[in-house]
């Protein structure tokens, strides 16, 4: 795959051509081994070891292993039973609830491809998704139906839609409320019509057998189709087999390994959406592979966070800055007693020192920054309890590779401190994009990953991202990283956020233009802002323009929609452009 490269097939595994594992903690293995199995093995294996052992809670009810493994059981069958066979793409519109563990682990066991999407896609977004994979069947919420049945047209692979309400796995007092204050106003009551091709999920369960069928797939087998986030171009399916994410999710074990309970019980608390790849691995596949429990909370809700670390006490927390950000500065926050807390690992965006080390000082926990792509779904992270570095993603995690190549090509392999593209190497890297076998030989160098993020790495290992490639502006021929004009712009303390776009011009081929959200409070001119950029960067990197925000657009996990402010920018100059039309 990739044009004609001159990197390297693979590094020793040794201190001198990797420096990072100078750097591991003690017990952290340079390598694992990754076992002939499957995901959903891992269910049926602790389903026997703890079949009371809690799996999921969601808002106080709690779903045991071995319930959970037979509703997984059920809901394979009921696929099979519907015309799913093994390689068929299953889609998944849903939240984070039981449903969605379900549903996952179901399609996986029936030997189905799991087809992840964000339910709040807009109609457009979600035909893209499913007809491009080509889905057979779907499940999603109630709340979600109509957007399903709406696009049902557009997917012509598509024969079956199950639906499920949010209500099903609430307690019986919450369920009670929730059908009398909440269903019908929020839109979670729908009709189905009776075409013998729209479902209820319940009933399927329910005339399902919940014996474990007989299919088996391959660790090489396709597992899930994973669509990038779109934030700077149509989203593409990642294609991530069986071997992968047990790789990845035995990856991830291995680097918390010093922070884990001996027998496997952490608890996880899950905010992050599982539809993406950060939410599956970090949320739900970390604790079913160990027989640990998953906290499932829908949305990001401040108040429900707050209690679900109250009352129920979990020990890991993967989430975002953002959200680190917006528990340390919560209201009485002092009345939640958060320090069940062990570890947080932060990603999807650079972690803010402040932020890093006030959030740590009211919980006790170690919060650290990693990274990882749709493509390959955990790469770096910083050293739980060791040597963290601020600023970086940290080190390549076990049996992971990490070099950085030349910009032009991709093909030469750059010492320590230059800048380049980051390219990764591991058995969690996809094996290319579905149906786009031009933009996976873009992508690879051998079998080198172009991650398409800038990036460079220091004398001992540690990795520091400057910038996403396709982030970056060219002013009159001069490279500007974004990045670069954020930082000065968040050191102004007036600036609470702050992202920076490259909008076409006619002179300079491109434009740098800021967007940002001021601190509560706080007040200051765009001119101001103008002047204090002024004085810490070269002209042309000065932003032509600064449009202060009361919010910036983004997706569930927090990351700034950058490709919808150039669109908003390039629609705005194009309403406003005079009509150079002839009157008549």
């Amino acid at each position: 795959m990739g044009a004609t490269s001159q990197l390297p097939q693979s590094l020793p595994v040794t201190p001198e051509a990797r420096p990072w594992l100078r750097h591991y903690e003690p017990g952290v293995p340079w390598t694992i081994e990754i076992p002939e199995t499957t995901l959903p093995e891992y269910l049926a294996l602790n389903a026997g070891r703890y079949p009371r052992r809690e799996a999921i809670r969601f808002f106080g009810k709690a779903i045991h292993y071995r319930e959970l493994d037979e509703a997984v059981n059920r809901f394979a069958n009921a696929l099979i039973r519907l015309g799913v066979e093994p390689g068929d793409r299953v889609g998944l519109v849903l939240p984070n609830c039981p449903q969605i563990v379900i549903g996952y682990y179901g399609a996986l066991r029936a030997g189905a491809v799991v087809v992840p999407c964000n339910p709040l896609y807009a109609e457009p977004e979600l035909a893209h998704q499913l007809a491009d994979a080509g889905v057979k069947v779907v499940l999603c919420l109630s709340l979600m139906f109509p957007k399903v049945q709406a696009v049902r047209d557009r997917v012509p692979t598509l024969e079956h839609v199950v639906v499920t309400n949010i209500k099903e796995y609430l307690p019986p007092l919450a369920r009670v409320g929730f059908t009398l204050f909440r269903e019908r106003k929020e839109g979670h009551e729908v009709t189905l019509p009776e075409d013998g091709r729209t479902h209820w999920l319940q009933p399927l369960l329910q005339q399902a057998p919940a014996t474990m069928p007989s299919v088996r797939r391959d660790p090489d087998d396709l597992a899930v189709l994973q669509y990038t986030a779109g934030t700077t171009g149509v989203p593409k399916g990642a294609m991530l087999t069986h071997r992968n994410l047990v790789a990845v999710t035995l990856q991830t074990h291995a680097w918390a390994r010093n922070i884990e309970e001996p027998d496997g019980s952490d608890v996880v608390l899950g905010v992050i959406p599982i539809f993406h790849i950060y939410g599956q691995t970090v949320v739900m596949n970390f604790p079913i592979v160990s027989g640990g429990c998953m906290i499932l909370i829908p949305r990001f809700d401040l108040k429900a966070i707050l209690e679900a670390i109250d009352h129920e006490h979990p020990t890991f927390f993967p989430g975002v800055p953002t959200m680190y950000a917006v528990l340390a500065n919560a209201p009485k926050v002092e009345q939640y007693n958060l320090r069940s807390l062990k570890a947080c690992i932060s990603g999807a965006a650079p972690l803010p020192v402040p932020v890093q080390e006030q959030f740590e000082r009211l919980t006790g926990a170690r919060l650290v920054e990693g990274y990882g792509l749709s493509e390959a779904p955990v790469t770096h992270c910083n050293p739980i309890l060791g040597e963290r570095r601020a600023g970086t993603i940290g080190l390549p995690i076990p049996s992971t590779e990490a070099i950085v190549v030349d910009l032009e090509t991709g093909t030469t392999m750059l010492p320590p401190g230059e800048v380049g593209e980051l390219a990764v190497r591991g058995p969690q890297v996809m094996q290319g994009y579905w149906k786009r076998a031009d933009e996976t030989e873009r992508v690879f160098r051998g079998s080198w990953f172009l991650t398409g993020d800038i990036a460079r790495m220091t004398e001992d290992g540690y990795f520091q991202i400057v910038d996403r490639r396709k982030d970056m502006i060219i002013v009159g021929g001069l490279k500007v990283f974004p990045s670069e004009v954020e930082k000065v712009l968040l050191e102004h303390p007036a600036v609470q956020e702050a992202v920076v776009v490259g909008i076409p011009d006619p002179y300079r081929g491109e434009m740098v233009k800021a967007y940002v959200v001021l601190r509560e409070g706080a007040s200051v001119e765009p001119r101001e802002l103008l002047a204090f950029c002024r004085e810490r960067l070269a002209p042309h990197r000065v932003p032509r323009e600064i449009e202060i925000r009361t919010e910036l657009p983004k997706n569930l996990i927090g990351k700034v929609l950058r490709r919808k402010l150039i669109e908003e920018e390039l629609a705005k100059r194009q309403a406003s452009a005079p009509d150079t039309a002839p009157e008549v």
